[in-house]
């Protein structure tokens, strides 16, 4: 039994030791085959230099209207007439939809009767006081229905007044929500006025950036509405408080619109310049390798190989970077001017491994690229 333990003991040893013996044999194979010369890896580049860069914040903002309002009667009717077409532009105090009258008018015709009868009757009472033939109190009673007689002369003039809608200033109308005949409550939305030129963009910054902006300050403005176009204006108010839920401060800048192309409710990206000029460091974004434990790029080095020729080797670096314009981004730091960077091929590099430069094709460095038309 004893002779059979060992002998099984032996053949298990021998079994691990040839398992262990091939994965090392393995193992040193794969760092001969890893350690023998790669084909070198084709990489586009470009050199690290200086440029000046203009330090911009950029926003997202919402435009509306210097004066726009939703106009709607106060007061109840049917419409009887229309006096405008959708679209138009208007002058303030244009007349645009008239509610039905008639009764108001009526009322106005009776009031006006007895306000003139009461002014009648207290100026024959004044007459007749003046000889003693009415008291005083007759007289304080007519003057007293005189002044309520105008008043209600007065109120049912007003009331009239509201059943014809007018501009309150000039503006674009929107689209006729409405029409003859329909019966409309208080309230019931008839058409958009909006004044149209200027126009505000509102948008915000936070409260880390507001030592940047200031009223007067230029601001840019662009819309995917009008593609390559940019609407320049002025910064014009800066919110009196900080918002304590995201602590974002609004800013609100006036944008000139003699063609009225820029509307209420659009959507717009805001740029302000801020600062003076610098100058930065700059590389293509695509040269930037972007990783949660920091951003790399490959420089490449000249080196000797082992036959003793040199060749360009890439060994990979971390960098600080900055802000992003168009197709380039600043790098704070890491790199020097003059230092050559692989721009397109990084993901089959690794630091040490040979390179060949074909710089044919590079992909784009604008500041600001504008897409060709097809």
């Amino acid at each position: 039994m004893i002779k059979r333990m060992v002998v099984m003991l032996v053949l298990t040893g021998l079994v691990f030791a040839g398992i262990f013996g091939f994965q090392a044999f393995k193992s040193q194979m794969i760092r001969k085959f890893m350690s023998a010369g790669q084909p070198p890896q084709t990489v586009s580049t470009t050199k690290v230099g200086f440029e000046q860069w203009q330090t911009q914040d950029r926003a997202v903002g919402t435009l509306r209207a210097v004066r726009g309002a939703d106009l709607a009667p106060e007061v109840a009717g049917t419409v009887q007439a229309i006096h405008f077409q959708s679209g138009a532009q208007v002058k303030a105090g244009m007349p645009l939809v008239q509610l039905n009258a008639d009764a108001d008018a009526a009322r106005l015709k009776s009031l006006e009767a007895a306000a003139a009868l009461a002014e009648s009757t207290y100026r024959r009472d004044t007459e007749q006081f003046k000889v003693k033939a009415v008291s005083q109190a007759t007289l304080d009673s007519d003057s007293a229905t005189v002044k309520s007689a105008k008043a209600q002369l007065e109120e049912q003039q007003a009331l009239l007044a509201k059943k014809l809608i007018r501009a309150p200033f000039d503006g674009r109308l929107g689209i006729l929500a409405v029409d003859v005949g329909q019966y409309l409550s208080p309230g019931t939305k008839i058409v958009t006025l909006q004044s149209l030129d200027p126009v505000f963009v509102d948008f915000l910054v936070p409260q880390a950036a507001l030592a940047r902006y200031a009223v007067g300050q230029k601001v840019v403005v662009t819309t995917d509405s009008f593609p390559g176009r940019n609407f320049e204006g002025r910064v014009s108010a800066l919110d009196a408080k900080v918002d304590p839920a995201t602590r974002n401060v609004k800013v609100r800048a006036t944008i000139r619109n003699p063609k009225q192309q820029l509307l209420p409710g659009m959507f717009a990206t805001v740029e302000t310049a801020s600062g003076g000029p610098v100058q930065l460091l700059t590389l293509p974004q695509t040269a930037i390798s972007f990783n949660p434990y920091g951003n790399t790029v490959f420089v490449l080095e000249e080196k000797k190989g082992a036959d003793g020729k040199s060749e360009l080797v890439a060994q990979q670096k971390f960098v600080t970077t900055g802000a992003t314009r168009g197709d380039q981004v600043a790098v704070l730091s890491g790199l020097s001017e003059g230092e050559t960077v692989v721009t397109s091929g990084q993901i089959k590099l690794r630091s040490g491994a040979a390179v060949l430069v074909n710089n044919d094709i590079k992909p784009s460095n604008q500041a600001a690229p504008r897409p060709k038309d097809e």
